[in-house]
């Protein structure tokens, strides 16, 4: 990673911050980006105090003119971009016969369309450096979960969005590695969107029993290195996956009885 440039989107938070510490310490140029000015300085502050080479560009990921804009000052800044790490994303909680479909279009335009914009920006560039792109999905791409429609959308959308582009990029030494971390100990469930598009500011799970950021950035660290297309993180993730794909009638009642147990539920 020794001088290699890496530009990760939504990094003030959570795995985002957690992959600019791994993909730091292993010696690489790290490009945070974030809509929040505040925090996305504070993650910077962080980084720079543990020796990390870090620059942060405010960038929101759903404006395609603020994306293109952003991966070109670092082509400008550091003429080379090596690895594209898409993790911006928010979540929501909500029945879908209840919600406002702006919420909905609001996770698709972060979650979905924020990188294909970062994506086809940098492509060009990641061709020439025969680079990598990481994007950080979910379980909830494989496995639709209720009161979170949008999100499993959104998840769904990346996933294919993702399979199809490693497919047409096969020869050209470009790598793209889809991530599917389980519930993780992050802010994506405090920043979640209730039905009329407010910030919750709550996590509606226990994180104490979930995998940590950190964990989950190494071992997304190691899977793209060793040039995995797919990474399914946690045993629950994995079950999740394979009993979906074989037995999915038992699969709804498994994942909706889970789903019910949650803090606040609207399955209650």
């Amino acid at each position: 990673m020794k001088n290699k440039v890496v530009i990760i989107t939504g990094a003030s938070s959570g795995i985002g911050k957690a992959l600019a510490f791994e993909y730091g310490n292993k010696g690489a140029q790290v490009i945070i980006t974030g809509r929040n000015e505040a925090k996305l300085l504070e993650a910077q502050a962080e980084l720079v105090t543990s020796q990390i080479a870090c620059q942060a560009i405010v960038c929101d990921s759903s404006s395609e003119e603020q994306t293109r804009a952003m991966i070109a000052q670092v082509v400008q800044e550091f003429g080379r971009i090596d690895i594209l790490i898409n993790n911006a994303g928010i979540s929501m909680r909500a029945m879908f016969e209840n919600v406002d479909l702006k919420v909905l279009k609001q996770l698709m335009d972060i979650n979905f369309w924020g990188t294909v914009y970062a994506t086809h920006a940098a492509l060009p560039y990641l061709k020439q450096s025969k680079g990598g792109i990481i994007g950080i999905s979910s379980i909830a791409g494989y496995r639709g979960l209720p009161v979170r429609t949008g999100y499993s959308a959104s998840k769904f959308a990346m996933n294919g969005f993702l399979e199809a582009l490693r497919t047409e990029l096969l020869e050209t030494g470009v790598h793209v590695l889809t991530a599917c971390p389980g519930f993780t100990a992050s802010n994506i469930r405090n920043a979640s969107l209730n039905s009329e598009g407010k910030i919750t500011g709550d996590s509606m799970r226990d994180e104490e029993k979930m995998m940590s950021a950190e964990e989950v950035a190494q071992r997304i660290y190691q899977a793209f290195e060793q040039k995995k297309k797919t990474l399914v993180l946690t045993f629950q993730g994995k079950l999740t996956v394979f009993l979906n794909k074989w037995m999915n009638g038992l699969m709804d009642r498994l994942v909706y009885n889970t789903l019910k147990k949650e803090k606040d539920s609207p399955l209650k």
